[in-house]
């Protein structure tokens, strides 16, 4: 990597440490292998993939409160059936 490039993504991130098990390690590390993609990216991509961006809006549809749905469950999930259920009337 040149070093331009280290700076410039150095300015964007800050380092933290974080404890994993021997197994977890190994298991990071077998992925950055596999990927090639460095541990820290690998961390950072499993970080946003569980938790959403604080600029990411999430909406819940009307009528659905007592449906017994989870508060974070997606429309994907729910049957075609109930999503169409009263529309046109």
């Amino acid at each position: 990597m040149r070093i331009a490039t280290l700076q410039a993504t150095l300015r964007l991130v800050r380092k933290t440490s974080i404890y994993l098990s021997e197994a977890e390690q190994r298991r990071l590390a077998a992925l950055a292998g596999a990927t090639g993609r460095s541990q820290s990216q690998l961390v950072r991509d499993a970080i946003a993939a569980y938790v959403p961006a604080s600029d990411v809006r999430r909406f819940a549809m009307a009528g659905c409160a007592n449906s017994g749905q989870p508060a974070a469950w997606s429309i994907a999930d729910v049957p075609e059936e109930e999503l169409l259920r009263g529309f046109g009337e």
